[in-house]
């Protein structure tokens, strides 16, 4: 095994060699370093890759994936889907390749795109669940790999992964934040921040997975179990952390919207009793009956408990 294959294995956090994995190929260099070194863990792999025909080359990203599994003698599963364009297109592929990739497979996210997630989340106003994304997440194992030495990697390899012109068009948030902020950022501090950013999520999800522990018997409780006079007696950290949990909105899509930090404060003014009700996002109301909460969706109250 080459001595760089060897250097990057101690950073990823794949499962024990001879076991099955899944793993998502879009034929793009991060993806495509994922398959080789999951191969050089010796693991036992198959590929599924999802063609979108979102641009016009998907179809040659098809057919590059299908030869780099035969000739690496992967089994490949190719997943042809239409999504129409339009709003919300991304949101729409996303809902499509979790439809037909198997759960749990593993994709190639690096180092640098956990730091772009933390970053992106702060933007939004992410609560501490946002600001430590990927951490421990088996699907993950290359988030102690940095994208330059994975490249790298592939290049040595002599393999020639496809290049997806849309991660160059900054007219995407993500893509701003990786061309422009970050490299702005590294440069203000006169260091690489990549590292500082991980070191951070880490320890977030530290704290996140002591407060879960703490409040495992609060996420037992459904929003309409707790009588409001209860409620104001928690600490107000304790307050928010459950309401965001109970105020998660689930699109049409299956994909999970915790409330904003405006709508967790509006909902704690519900509680207080400074108003009897405020609206959420999703068309959604928070009303107080009593000393009870109730989530209504227009006329209609919707169910509060589990």
């Amino acid at each position: 095994m080459k001595e760089s294959a060897e250097r990057l294995l101690e950073a990823c956090a794949f499962p024990l060699a001879g076991s099955e994995v899944t793993i998502a190929v879009s034929g793009g260099p991060d993806s495509v370093g994922l398959l080789l070194l999951a191969l050089a863990a010796k693991l036992e792999v198959s590929v599924h890759h999802v063609d979108h025909h979102a641009r016009p080359t998907s179809g040659d990203d098809a057919h590059y994936v299908r030869e780099l599994c035969r000739q690496l003698g992967v089994p490949c599963v190719i997943h042809d889907v239409d999504v129409a364009p339009g709003a919300n297109f991304e949101a729409r592929a996303r809902a499509e390749r979790r439809r037909v990739i198997p759960a749990r497979s593993m994709t190639g996210h690096t180092m640098d795109d956990l730091a772009e997630t933390v970053l992106l989340n702060m933007m939004r106003g992410a609560g501490i669940d946002g600001l430590s994304p990927m951490v421990n997440d088996p699907t993950k194992p290359l988030i102690g790999v940095r994208r330059k030495d994975l490249h790298e990697y592939v290049n040595d390899e002599d393999v020639h992964p496809r290049h997806d012109e849309s991660n160059d068009d900054v007219a995407f948030l993500r893509n701003r934040v990786r061309h422009e902020l970050l490299p702005l950022m590294c440069e203000m501090a006169r260091r690489d921040v990549v590292p500082l950013l991980a070191r951070q999520a880490d320890a977030v999800f530290e704290e996140r997975a002591w407060l879960d522990e703490l409040g495992a018997a609060d996420a037992d409780r459904a929003l309409g179990d707790v009588d409001c006079r209860e409620l104001r007696e928690w600490p107000r950290a304790r307050l928010r952390r459950w309401l965001r949990a109970k105020l998660l909105d689930v699109d049409e899509l299956a994909e999970q919207h915790p409330p904003s930090g405006a709508e967790v404060e509006r909902a704690l003014t519900v509680v207080v009793g400074d108003v009897v009700a405020t609206e959420l996002s999703g068309g959604r109301r928070l009303a107080r009956r009593g000393q009870r909460l109730a989530l209504e969706d227009g006329s209609t109250t919707l169910t509060i408990h589990g």
